[in-house]
């Protein structure tokens, strides 16, 4: 007759902390909602948290006013005829010879 020994190795790797408990909950107090997304699975988890996250992001944006004063007709003219003055040749942009050609303004 032997003895029979049964290893089980702790929750989350050989060298992890004993005196946690499973899944790494801390303690009988713990909120269930907590133990229960601890036990779920991450493809379950990360998605909503991702999507969760982005509209936290949103709502700034939501009370944001409209374009910014330098996106103004003027300003873009202005912007435009500063940059004809000062010679500025770029291969493609509101200076290049095509934008230029096709620019209804003087």
């Amino acid at each position: 007759m032997g003895l029979t020994v049964w290893y089980e190795p702790p929750p989350g790797a050989p060298r992890s902390n004993l005196n946690r408990g499973g899944y790494y909950v801390e303690s009988a107090r713990t909120p269930a909602f907590i133990t229960k997304l601890s036990k779920a699975r991450p493809i379950t988890i990360i998605p909503v948290a991702v999507c969760t996250i982005a509209a936290f992001c949103f709502v700034p944006l939501m009370g944001q006013k409209g374009l910014p004063s330098t996106m103004s007709p003027e300003h873009v003219a202005a912007q435009r005829a500063y940059m004809r003055y000062h010679n500025m040749n770029p291969i493609f942009g509101i200076s290049s010879k095509r934008a230029r050609a096709a620019d209804p303004d003087p």
